[in-house]
């Protein structure tokens, strides 16, 4: 299809930019992938509530999506990710990360297992180039369905009954599992908030009917339209990482080792050494017991948050720093996610954060005490309960 660009914004609008921009009372708008996005419509603060007590919907069309296709798509696959794809069953949706040849983390996004020898790959960072040069050699066929395909991220406890006023049984659907379920739609039971929610699939000329759709059927659900600050405080609270921002890239960064692993990352669980050779897997073997660092999910003493903040081992030595960091207002509590070089990353008891607050006009510090936590810092059941309640 043919791209357009708006010339006031210089970015592509997206195929629900129509509906986002009659409601973005705060005219704020940031570059996706070459994309216009809300990062606020009216108030974070209002966006976020709706996300954790009603429903929300955001625009997820400008994730990179490939499509992976052919008698060798498992096989190709399988050769370029950690994890064994094999166990990801058709109908399901599976998580993964890739690597370079020095076992650095290229990206992370999800697998869609669509059918025989038919796959979709979603992620952050453009991969078109090195999907084809993993592909070389493989009976495969890889297509940018970025253009094509739009997406729509519809979360929160009240999702389940949103869809069910609109007319689309998903009462079946597991976490992670997704449904074909009309010619022109697929869902799938995913998300980037750790809460109930579902993410909606069809092609780009039918985006507008289908936000339509679902914006009348949550007339009665709460249902508000989110932009991306909303939407990082959950992730935040769930635990995910954001590339650029929780790791770098491996391809896009400029200075020497500023890669990580997949065991820095704390992603160790999805590198299996038996299912046979992949990209980065005699790197990874040397490298799984010697860490640099580790990124850890700490909860943080008192209620500033801590973004960007150094990490001090002992108030005195400098060992990390705070990638993420956020007061949760659902936990209700100071939550970070925080890279920390080792083995000082296992000297839990004396890390430290050194939080800088502007208040009144003067800058402060103060010294904050990190615990690191396991899992996610919220995780309500609601989330895998199959099937949802409907509030």
């Amino acid at each position: 299809m043919s791209i357009f660009v708006d010339p006031k914004l210089g970015l592509i609008p997206s195929p629900f930019h129509a509906s986002l921009a009659e409601q973005n009372r705060a005219h704020s708008w940031y570059d996706w992938a070459g994309y216009a996005a809300p990062s606020v419509l009216d108030s974070m603060e209002f966006e976020y509530f709706a996300l954790r007590n009603q429903s929300s919907l955001f625009d997820i069309s400008p994730m990179h999506k490939y499509r992976i296709a052919g008698p060798d798509a498992a096989q190709m696959l399988n050769r370029l990710v950690t994890r064994d794809i094999r166990k990801i069953k058709t109908g399901r949706v599976g998580y993964a990360v890739w690597c370079d040849e020095e076992g650095m983390v290229i990206d992370d996004g999800t697998l869609f297992h669509l059918g025989d020898d038919d796959w979709r790959l979603c992620c952050q960072e453009p991969m078109l180039t090195w999907l084809l040069d993993a592909a070389w050699g493989f009976d495969v066929v890889v297509k940018d369905e970025t253009h094509d395909v739009a997406g729509l991220s519809l979360q929160g406890p009240t999702s389940f009954a949103v869809l069910e006023a609109a007319g689309l049984d998903v009462a079946h659907l597991k976490p992670f599992d997704l449904v074909k379920i009309e010619p022109d739609l697929m869902i799938s039971r995913t998300g980037f908030t750790g809460d109930l929610g579902y993410e909606l699939w069809c092609a780009w000329d039918k985006a507008e009917a289908l936000w339509d759709r679902i914006w009348q059927a949550g007339t009665h659900q709460g249902l508000r339209a989110i932009g991306y600050d909303a939407l990082n405080i959950a992730r935040i609270e769930a635990g995910f990482l954001t590339a650029g921002v929780d790791f770098q890239p491996v391809h896009a960064t400029e200075r020497l080792h500023r890669g990580q692993t997949p065991f820095e990352l704390g992603l160790g669980w999805l590198v299996d050494f038996e299912k046979g050779h992949f990209n980065g897997r005699r790197a990874l073997l040397s490298k799984q017991h010697a860490q640099r660092s580790l990124l850890l999910r700490c909860d943080v003493e008192g209620f500033k948050p801590a973004q960007g903040a150094l990490i001090y081992n002992g108030r005195k030595r400098e060992v990390g720093h705070i990638t993420s960091g956020i007061w949760s207002p659902t936990a209700k509590k100071n939550v970070a996610l925080a890279h920390v070089r080792m083995p000082d990353a296992q000297r839990a008891s004396r890390l430290m954060a050194e939080i800088y607050t502007l208040e009144e006009g003067k800058w402060d510090t103060r010294m904050a005490r990190l615990t690191p936590v396991q899992g996610a810092f919220f995780a309500p059941p609601r989330a895998r309960a199959t099937p949802p309640a409907r509030t």
